[in-house]
């Protein structure tokens, strides 16, 4: 079952989600100086996910396959979530977090068509069911980030695939629309943030209010 807001005394773990190119980790600068809460991100933001980033997306690396990639992605979280996320919420901190669980289920579950209920359940035990109270997903056309060169293995894949990962960052967030919050990332940076710290106040009012209602 996942974790609500109210048992961590209001602090929020808050997914910034999206395709390549849509300005995820700027957003999460930003957002994360507004609140002044943690940022971190995915995969790679332990030692030990340091090392499996490099071998999931360096480029000339060995071939990864799609249920090994899965892996790798959860082992990587499960450290994450036990060094970063979880003492993070402990403190009464907010959490943002460039990337998180939701992108295996659009990347590996849609991308790599493993499936996504067999990644959410992967997830699901590697997160020790704790996933983000809200995802904010922002979304963009992947043709016009595709054209401006790949940094990664992932980034590498055909435009089918970035458009398998955008449909299905889609169809999560229709099916958990009291989660998400999806931003046409095509507009400026200001109005993007601008929608972004909207849909964390609307969360926070939320939050509260589920915390007076059980008070």
């Amino acid at each position: 079952m996942t974790t609500t807001p109210s048992e961590y005394a209001m602090a929020l773990y808050i997914a910034i989600e999206g395709g390549e190119g849509a300005g995820k980790s700027t957003q999460a600068k930003i957002l994360t100086k507004k609140l002044g809460a943690i940022r971190t991100f995915e995969p790679g933001n332990t030692d030990l996910g340091g090392r499996l980033r490099q071998l999931l997306l360096g480029v000339g690396e060995a071939p990864v396959g799609p249920r090994a990639e899965t892996l790798m992605m959860a082992a990587d979280r499960a450290q994450h979530m036990d060094e970063v996320v979880r003492p993070a919420l402990e403190r009464g901190q907010h959490v943002i977090s460039d990337r998180t669980a939701y992108s295996s289920l659009a990347y590996q579950g849609g991308g790599r068509g493993l499936g996504i209920d067999a990644v959410r359940s992967l997830n699901d035990w590697a997160l020790d069911g704790l996933w983000p109270d809200l995802v904010i997903l922002l979304d963009c056309d992947p043709a016009a980030s595709h054209r401006r060169g790949a940094a990664d293995r992932l980034e590498s894949e055909a435009a089918s695939f970035h458009e398998s990962v955008r449909r299905t960052f889609l169809e999560l967030a229709a099916s958990e629309s009291d989660r998400w919050t999806v931003i046409d990332a095509s507009q400026s940076i200001a109005e993007v943030s601008t929608l972004v710290m909207k849909a964390v106040e609307d969360k926070l009012r939320a939050a509260a209010e589920v915390e007076q209602g059980s008070s």
